[in-house]
């Protein structure tokens, strides 16, 4: 079955595309620029950096805007699926949803309606060992943006590793964060994994930050051998 991936370049969605590719062929990924950056949706930090990951997958990106408006936004995610089904004559999709019951059942009747199959490879997945299995896989993944208490600047720009899972899990433990981020407490950008023929290097990145909210963002980057 041919595939495409709603592809945020976070850890969830580049996960789900490793996990669609073993089974099906994935044929395109398909991103929503939000100019909102507290969509419901969709995810925002660095999403500019799809450009490059697909580049580094060798597949074909199809990337539509969106106000980001509540509801609206769903609008542009059913023209930009149709648009896909057209162009890449994808059967299905594939989306990072772990969690939010928010984001899984709008996506759910989309493709219902566009009469496509939707694939939901992390639905339920433990959170710490969904963040385990991207060490297991050789992930590199950082963090782009924090959104809770206790999180702060300190986490931006973070690769996950153990002891950034232990300290995550941790914090699930004191003040009920989601460790994975399913409650939006963290976005992610992946720079590396399998699937990647060539590994993004940061050149120039910045962030902003108050209080318990902050963003990391990749100002300049590059392709660079594996």
């Amino acid at each position: 079955m041919r595939l495409g991936v709603l592809f945020s370049g976070g850890k969830d969605s580049t996960l789900a595309l490793h996990k669609a590719a073993e089974k099906e062929e994935v044929a395109c990924l398909i991103t929503l620029r939000s100019k909102n950056p507290e969509s419901y949706m969709f995810h925002t930090p660095n999403i500019d950096i799809t450009t490059l990951q697909a580049q580094a997958l060798k597949l074909p990106l199809l990337v539509k805007e969106t106000e980001g408006k509540k509801e609206a936004e769903l609008d542009d995610l059913e023209k930009a699926l149709v648009e896909a089904a057209k162009r890449f004559q994808i059967e299905g999709i594939v989306t990072g949803a772990v969690e939010s019951v928010y984001q899984a059942e709008r996506v759910q009747r989309i493709c219902s309606r566009l009469d496509l199959w939707c694939f939901n490879p992390l639905w339920k997945k433990n959170q710490k060992d969904l963040l385990e299995e991207l060490l297991q896989r050789r992930f590199c993944t950082v963090i782009s943006g924090v959104f809770a208490y206790p999180l702060d600047e300190t986490w931006l720009g973070k690769e996950i590793d153990a002891q950034i899972i232990e300290r995550l899990v941790r914090l699930q433990q004191e003040y009920g964060i989601s460790p994975s981020g399913e409650g939006g407490e963290i976005e992610t950008t992946v720079l590396d994994a399998p699937l990647f023929r060539w590994k993004i290097k940061i050149e120039n990145s910045t962030f902003k930050a108050r209080g318990n909210a902050g963003v990391y963002r990749i100002q300049q980057a590059r392709l660079v051998p594996k």
